[in-house]
């Protein structure tokens, strides 16, 4: 990979969805190295300090499928902008890096991810199911409720043909 500027982003969340600028293409991808997990509390855009909901983070193992939305060249800066103040500047959870993902047609490209931050004090870590669920069913914040950000990882990740066991069960719990 070189050290050129990333013209991808993966998605495995609330970007798959609301990516929150326009995109004119989006691939199927997969990102080696690291999993999906709900290992963050969410004070902000699915709960509050007083009632924190639960959101996705990437954790060190396996893999994970999601999407890439390629970045747009005109307006790249702005879109930059955006994407760090949504992920890095509003609670810092995550760490931005820049790391290859494989596209559905063959292609590898250098994307930007973002981790979860284990050493931020939002951090869960893997929670006990029964924690997990309490979280969030309770949340609700900036952006929605808890079960919607739920409800809509599992759709879109249902619309890609994929599967997410520890998704699909908190889920099912959750009556979603």
């Amino acid at each position: 990979m070189s050290d050129r500027k990333p013209l991808w982003v993966f998605a495995y969340g609330s970007l798959m969805w609301n990516p929150g600028f326009a995109v004119r293409e989006t691939e199927a991808a997969r990102l080696h190295g690291f999993h999906r997990a709900f290992c963050i509390y969410s004070e902000h855009y699915r709960g509050t300090p007083q009632k924190p909901g639960l959101i996705l983070g990437l954790l060190a193992g396996g893999s994970c499928r999601g999407l890439a939305h390629r970045l747009p060249v005109k307006g790249y800066d702005a879109v930059r902008r955006y994407l760090w103040r949504r992920e890095i500047e509003n609670d810092g959870v995550y760490v931005e890096e820049v790391r290859p993902i494989h596209l559905a047609d063959g292609r590898t490209v250098a994307a930007l991810v973002y981790l979860a931050d284990r050493a931020h004090r939002q951090f869960a870590g893997k929670l006990p199911l029964a924690k997990a669920l309490k979280l969030v069913r309770q949340g609700s914040g900036a952006t929605g409720s808890n079960i919607e950000y739920v409800r809509n990882t599992l759709a879109h990740l249902r619309e890609l043909g994929l599967r997410d066991k520890n998704l699909g069960e908190l889920a099912r719990k959750a009556g979603v």
